[in-house]
C-alpha cells in the first residue's frame, strides 16, 4: 500500500519511511506543506501520515485541502500538539487517527493495521478468499495446512485486490500502489501480469484460483461473495 509521509523534520521522516517500508508499504515523503498539496494532488494514496507544524502550512489546512479534493487516503495525525481541542479539531475534519509525538511506530503499524481493517470491514488480521486464508500479521498465505510460497510483491498484489474485493483495479493502480513510483514509460510494462501470472500459478497448485479475474484491456478483480 502507498503512504504519503508528510513531515519537516528530515531525520524523523527518514526514520518512519524506513519503518514503513520494512512492514511492506510503499512510501514518498514531502517535508513541506506545498510539496505535499503537490503530490495529494495528482496521486492516490492509501494512508498519508500528516504532521501539523509544518514550516509553510498549517496541517488543518492541507488535510482540509485534500478531503474537499477527494483524496481517498487514510489520515493519521503525527504531532506534538496534543491538546484535547486539536484532536478533536482533526477528526472532526476527517482524520481516521491522532498520534502524539512522541510515538511508538510499532503502535503507529498496529493503527495503520486497525484502520485498514475498519475500511474493509476485516474482523482481524486474516482474509479469507474463497479456500485461501491471507495472514496479514504474518505476510503468509494458506490452503488448509498448507503454506503457499509466494513472494513479497505476489502477497503485496494478491493483499491489494482482496481489499478491493470485486473491484477493478487498473495496471496502473497496481504498480503505482505495490511499486510506489514509475516512471511513465514504464506504464505499459507488464510488471502486473508477469506476477499475476506467477500467482496464479503457485495458488493453482493448492487450489483453485479462478476468483482472479483479468478484465480484458483494464486490468484485475477478485471475486468475492459479498
Amino acid at each position: 500500500m502507498k503512504v504519503l509521509i508528510v513531515e519537516d523534520e528530515r531525520s524523523f521522516a527518514k526514520e518512519l519511511e524506513s519503518f514503513l517500508v520494512k512492514e511492506g508499504y510503499q512510501c514518498e515523503v514531502a517535508h513541506t506543506g506545498n510539496e505535499a498539496s503537490e503530490k495529494i494532488f495528482v496521486n492516490a494514496y492509501d494512508f498519508i501520515l500528516l504532521d501539523l507544524g509544518l514550516p509553510d502550512y498549517d496541517g488543518f489546512d492541507l488535510l482540509e485541502e485534500a478531503k474537499e479534493g477527494g483524496q481517498i487516503a487514510s489520515f493519521i495525525v503525527l504531532t506534538a500538539r496534543g491538546a484535547t481541542g486539536d484532536k478533536i479539531k482533526g477528526l472532526n475534519m476527517g482524520a481516521d487517527d491522532y498520534l502524539p509525538k512522541p510515538f511508538s511506530l510499532l503502535e503507529l503499524a498496529s493503527r495503520m493495521n486497525a484502520i485498514t481493517r475498519r475500511k474493509h470491514g476485516l474482523q482481524k488480521n486474516i482474509i479469507k478468499i474463497h479456500g485461501f486464508e491471507m495472514d496479514i500479521q504474518n505476510r503468509s498465505v494458506h490452503c488448509g495446512e498448507a503454506s503457499v510460497p509466494v513472494t513479497k510483491k505476489e502477497f503485496d498484489l494478491l493483499h491489494y485486490l482482496a481489499l478491493h474485493k470485486n473491484k477493478v483495479l487498473t495496471r496502473l493502480q497496481l504498480t503505482e500502489h505495490i511499486w510506489g513510483e514509475i516512471l511513465e514509460d514504464d506504464y505499459e510494462s507488464n510488471y502486473i501480469d508477469v506476477h499475476v501470472k506467477n500467482l496464479r500459478k503457485k495458488l493453482s497448485e493448492y487450489g483453485n484460483c479462478d476468483f482472479i479475474e483479468t478484465v480484458r484491456g483494464i486490468g484485475y478483480r477478485i471475486s468475492m461473495p459479498k
